[in-house]
């Protein structure tokens, strides 16, 4: 037997005394997390083919992603056999004033949508104390306080009120405008444009996601490109972007285009185009050679993206029926200017005449009895709710023209109105469109109390539904995770959002779990308050708004500010 040199017994020696004295560390405890939602199948915003996994949320952030069979969740959501993806993104809310009357979002909830975005032309700030005033005369059956000054100010005030989703503007170049000119019908000077870009740049600073307008309405119709590309240029040095109501979606839909494509150019920003669409039988045709300058400017470099909402009607006011000039001035303005027997015999006579100065839906409609009245402020007028403009102009004995001005005369408003306006083979070309992201373009509002003194477009109630049920699953326009990425990441993306939009570790606890067999939009043209079915849970920044398919209560909702605001990120 060979003897063992002593060196080799020192070492083993002293390596079984260092094993002695290293504790062998215990059985690791299994992960606790505050919800885990098992075995559901995940579609993460990226358009990738979908997984079964466990989702892991920890305050108000997504933790975990895959087996966690070794993990336990204080809640426990079993999600076997249901879609899980990240919470959808309206791209174009009006729910600026529903969220202050009833905070729980539940028309647009009920579907999935954890992030409203507003501003489309108008924001809830900056306002001078007339525009306050205004605010708060022009009230129909929602009512509320505008303690608010600026943009920042109103989003803060929300929040702080408590609201299901979160939330996040666009400043209006009509606001910032009407702050500055009124409803005046002229260029601004060079003091007055300077300080329209000031407020610009303020509510940048305080969050918002660029500069928004809506050109088709007075007195947004009065502004020039040159007065938008200097307030874009604002927005882009903040790092926002510039979306658009474009001039025309109608007569001068491609005219329209080449502006906003101007605009972005000029300023040197993205820009998106609201609700696209051919509007009017005639103009359906123009559709292909808008999608085709869309496309060549996206190859040459430019930033262009679009949305829309899934229906074949619009909905607007009667303002869209009459010409700009008559608008001048703002509302009463507008009624008393009709009063005026001549300009009346103006008035009716432009909007039965085809012309190019305007965007003109009463002609686009094709017929009154393709205009539909949807919400009045007046009593009186309430019982003529859900009435076509033909129908009431029988009733009154008078043309569907002045039948027209004598309700916006009577009512004191611009009257709630759809028009049907869109064909279903152009909202299919653009289902299919891979830039295209959704919207409802409509307030969130819920199937009770005072959200049923009006009628409103079914769309309030069943935009995302819709893609997910009748576009995607039934009609097979595109796959079921395409249609979560247009309503996830590509918005977010568009917006340039920090963190949200997609099923991955460390962004925000933003979820939606539903059922891709039966999820479906229910709401009609006749019978428009009905909730979509088929969404079971939803969670917003970690905690649970809707507990199989009903609300839970919670206002978990945060203020999403842009790239350019001074201040620690949300």
């Amino acid at each position: 037997m060979r003897a063992v040199p002593l060196f080799v017994l020192v070492c083993c020696g002293l390596l079984l005394s260092a094993c002695a004295s290293t504790p062998v560390p215990p059985p690791l405890e299994a992960a606790t997390y505050d919800v885990v939602l098992r075995g559901g199948t995940v579609y993460d915003g990226s358009g990738g083919e979908p997984f079964v996994a466990d989702v892991a949320l920890q305050g108000d952030t997504l933790a975990a992603i895959g087996d966690l069979q070794g993990a336990r969740g204080r809640l426990e959501v079993d999600a076997r056999g249901l879609a899980v993806a990240p919470g959808f993104i309206n791209m174009l809310s009006w729910a600026t004033e529903s969220l202050l009357v009833d905070g729980r979002s539940q028309s647009d909830l009920r579907q999935g949508v954890t992030l409203e975005i507003f501003g489309e032309g108008s924001s809830m700030g900056p306002l001078t104390e007339p525009m306050r005033k205004e605010m708060l005369e022009q009230q129909g059956d929602l009512k509320f306080d505008v303690p608010w000054t600026t943009l920042g100010e109103y989003l803060e005030h929300l929040e702080k009120r408590g609201i299901s989703p979160n939330v996040a503007s666009f400043v209006g170049a009509t606001t910032v405008r009407v702050h500055e000119l009124g409803y005046a019908d002229r260029a601004p000077t060079p003091e007055e444009l300077e300080r329209m870009r000031t407020l610009v740049r303020r509510a940048m600073e305080e969050g918002a996601l660029g500069v928004g307008s809506s050109l088709i309405y007075a007195p947004a119709a009065y502004a020039k490109t040159d007065e938008l590309i200097a307030l874009a240029k604002v927005s882009a040095e903040h790092g926002g972007i510039y979306i658009t109501h474009m001039r025309s979606e109608g007569s001068r839909l491609l005219e329209a285009l080449d502006e906003t494509l101007t605009i972005g150019r000029e300023a040197g920003l993205p820009v998106e185009i609201y609700h696209l669409k051919a509007a009017g039988q005639r103009n359906w045709g123009k559709l292909d050679e808008a999608i085709a300058r869309i496309e060549q400017a996206r190859k040459s470099g430019l930033r262009v993206t679009t949305d829309m909402y899934p229906y074949t009607a619009a909905a607007t006011g009667l303002d869209a029926a009459m010409p700009p000039w008559v608008q001048e001035g703002g509302q009463k303005a507008w009624e008393e200017r009709m009063k005026d027997p001549a300009i009346r015999q103006r008035v009716m006579r432009e909007m039965t005449t085809p012309s190019g100065d305007w965007e003109n839906f009463f002609l686009a409609a094709g017929s009154p009895e393709n205009i539909l009245l949807t919400g009045f402020k007046s009593e009186k007028l309430k019982p003529l709710t859900g009435k076509t403009l033909a129908q009431v102009a029988a009733l009154r004995g008078k043309s569907p023209e002045e039948t027209a001005i004598d309700l916006v005369i009577e009512d004191g408003s611009r009257i709630s109105t759809v028009y049907f306006l869109m064909s279903e083979d152009n909202v299919r070309k653009q289902l299919a469109l891979p830039y295209m992201s959704f919207c409802s373009d409509m307030e969130s509002v819920a199937a009770e109390g005072v959200f049923l003194q009006s009628s409103i477009h079914p769309r309030a109630y069943g935009s995302f539904a819709r893609v997910l049920g009748r576009y995607a699953r039934d009609e097979k326009v595109f796959p079921l995770q395409e249609a979560v990425r247009r309503l996830t990441s590509l918005p977010a993306e568009n917006l340039r959002l920090e963190r949200r939009g997609r099923l991955k570790a460390q962004h925000f606890a933003d979820v939606v779990v539903f059922d891709a067999a039966t999820i479906q939009d229910h709401a009609t043209y006749a019978r428009p308050h009905q909730y979509a079915t088929g969404v079971r849970h939803v969670f917003v920044n970690g905690v649970q708004v809707l507990r199989d398919g009903e609300p839970t209560g919670a206002t978990p909702g945060r203020v999403i500010r842009g790239p350019g605001w001074k201040g620690a990120r949300k």
